[in-house]
């Protein structure tokens, strides 16, 4: 069973902690090296959960599952893109449609959180530099990414809005560290309806290849998040909808959608 360690903000502070049961066990030391706990323990319904790591770098993966590939072919290859920080939005923090979106789609995906420098990495060694894992949703515009609505002639040339706009990648509720990841189910809800479910295990590029690739390429720091790439179909979200990203040994991101 893997350990959970959440971020979360109490009487003005913010700590990390393992989360066990409905209660917090606050930790001292370092979450990317030597731990411990304090003694100390707070209520969960006491505390405002914070995305689990403030990272320097949020990439993401696409194509990445057989069933969300429909006539195209596999990569040849891990396709990466990026998503600003700024992406990153809380766990129970409102998604933010902007005035002018059109086509807002959900994408559950399972997240990779490094524990340390990573550069030319192999994939025997990657696991050594991922601390754990975690539930994310890659929001996604799909007029500006795509061009939707209007066809490809109107998409914009990069998926800096498409994919990057604020509150665009919730990620929690906590990071699980000694996941035995194969063996987790990763399942989106879109008001209690089940939208995507997989298995993990059916990614085309596993956590250990993307680590790998993308590190001969791009130094990944610690803290870093890799969002792996989303299962099945995806539709679009509208103003006053809850979505939830729920995955095996993890738990459930839970996010209203709010039109602004």
């Amino acid at each position: 069973m893997a350990d959970l360690y959440v971020r979360y903000e109490h009487e003005g502070q913010t700590s990390f902690g393992q989360l066990q049961g409905n209660e917090i066990h606050e930790l001292t030391g370092d979450l990317f090296g030597d731990r411990s706990l304090s003694g100390k323990t707070v209520a969960l319904d006491d505390v405002r959960l914070r995305y689990p790591v403030e990272a320097e770098k949020v990439l993401a993966v696409g194509l990445n599952y057989a069933s969300h590939l429909g006539s195209r072919p596999a990569p040849k290859n891990v396709e990466i893109f990026y998503k600003p920080p700024t992406t990153l939005q809380d766990p129970g923090g409102p998604i933010e449609m902007p005035p002018d979106s059109r086509d807002v789609h959900y994408e559950a995906e399972f997240v990779i959180v490094m524990s340390k420098r990573a550069t030319g990495v192999s994939v025997e060694a990657a696991p050594d530099y991922i601390l754990g894992y975690t539930c994310g949703n890659d929001v996604s515009e799909r007029q500006w990414q795509n061009g939707s609505l209007d066809g490809p002639e109107t998409k914009d040339t990069q998926w800096w809005r498409g994919k990057g706009c604020d509150t665009f990648g919730p990620m929690g509720p906590a990071i699980a560290v000694g996941l035995d990841w194969e063996k987790s189910r990763i399942e989106l809800r879109l008001n209690g309806e089940v939208r995507q479910s997989q298995l993990v295990s059916d990614l085309v590029f596993g956590p250990y290849e993307i680590v790998s690739f993308v590190s001969q390429h791009v130094t990944l720091e610690q803290g870093d998040v890799i969002f792996t790439g989303t299962p099945g179909s995806t539709k679009p979200m509208k103003d006053g909808d809850s979505v939830e990203v729920e995955i095996t040994g993890i738990g459930v991101l839970r996010n209203p959608v709010v039109q602004t």
